[in-house]
């Protein structure tokens, strides 16, 4: 294989940013790939809640493609997945099961797929769940690039029949995300979509130290949280940012909030893209703890580990400003030499490239299930 590469990426959304994680994550790496010289085909399904919400309608970084119909779009595109490089599936594409049956039929050179929820897919697979992808389909992707790493790793080449599981972190686009300047508006801030097992942490990290600090000011910006929610007084809500906008939201933060879903923290290694756009911004991070976490940022160091509300309490009115920079600084480090996305797309090439020609030759066949 030699540079530079075709790629073709069939993603949950590249252009909308709304309610989900997966658009930003994407951006960065596709953003990367094509910094390093490579070509990117971006297929995306259309559909109306992300048409709606559109903050990306026309990168130029890379070619997106929405389709509405899957056979429509394997007879249009079938000439250039089978003769791409690399063909890469991500998680929560809709119809998934089905999408993954019909390119893995036209024997692409390469297949791949990219899990951003690799915990979450699991635990689904572990209940019979075949939203996205079949457990029967895991062995036929030449890589199984995933968005958790450590032990996990081991657990989709031995319990779940993955032939070759490798570690892909989200990563942040650093020429978008950096410290904008501005004065200081809240002292703690979280951004995220509701999650109802997220819920019961944020309410421990923020809402109830928000309850013992009235003095100060908090903020939680994403959609779909419940009327019901008893937000204090002095916490501000935003219903939705979009990813222009958040290296704005981290400079006006003293501190930052990171919550991790249940089932990234049962699997640890799972950090998630907000972690990296808060430190390229050079915003100290209070985080909920799990496994993994230590290893990408030292507490006390680039991070504030919580395992309580006293522990944010204490980091929001003790932790000196001289402190909170040096936290910043620790943090920005890290994410600049390890979790850019031209760093995470030179990972993937590494990855791509170090598979052997005519992989495609000796993959399991699929024998789909019946409707």
């Amino acid at each position: 294989m030699t540079s530079p590469l075709d790629i073709i990426i069939l993603g949950l959304s590249l252009s909308s940013s709304w309610g989900n994680g997966h658009a930003t994550t994407y951006r960065a790496l596709v953003a990367g790939l094509y910094a390093e010289g490579h070509r990117v085909l971006f297929l995306e399904r259309d559909v109306p809640w992300y048409a709606l919400h559109r903050d990306l309608p026309d990168p130029d970084f890379c070619q997106l493609v929405h389709y509405r119909d899957i056979d429509e779009m394997i007879e249009t595109h079938a000439g250039r997945i089978k003769a791409a490089d690399a063909v890469i599936i991500g998680s929560y594409v809709p119809s998934g099961v089905t999408v993954i049956d019909r390119i893995a039929a036209l024997k692409p050179q390469r297949l791949c797929f990219y899990d951003i929820d690799t915990p979450v897919t699991l635990a689904k697979l572990d209940r019979g769940h075949e939203e996205y992808l079949a457990r029967r389909q895991l062995g036929t992707f030449d890589s199984y690039f995933s968005f958790s790493g450590g032990e996990v790793l081991a657990r989709l080449e031995r319990r779940y029949g993955a032939r070759k599981a490798i570690a892909l972190y989200c990563s942040v686009d650093a020429s978008q995300y950096r410290a904008t300047g501005e004065a200081f508006r809240w002292d703690l801030g979280y951004l995220g979509t509701y999650s109802a097992d997220r819920q019961p942490t944020l309410e421990r990290l923020l809402i109830e130290p928000a309850r013992q600090l009235p003095h100060l000011s908090f903020v939680v910006a994403g959609p779909q949280y419940p009327r019901d929610i008893d937000w204090p007084a002095n916490v501000e809500r935003i219903e939705h940012l979009p990813p222009a906008d958040h290296p704005s939201f981290y400079s006006r933060q003293r501190f930052t909030l990171n919550v991790t879903r249940s089932d990234m923290i049962a699997a640890g290694w799972s950090p998630s893209v907000r972690l990296f756009e808060a430190a390229a911004c050079g915003t100290p991070i209070i985080s909920d703890d799990w496994r993994g976490l230590e290893e990408l940022f030292a507490d006390g160091q680039a991070i504030v580990i919580a395992k309580g509300s006293e522990d944010v309490v204490d980091a929001l009115t003790t932790i000196p400003t001289e402190g909170r920079s040096a936290l910043a600084s620790a943090a920005r480090a890290t994410v600049l030499e390890r979790h850019t996305g031209n760093v995470r797309a030179q990972e993937l090439v590494a990855a791509l490239k170090d598979l052997p020609d005519g992989v495609n030759e000796t993959r399991p066949k699929l024998q789909p299930t019946s409707a």
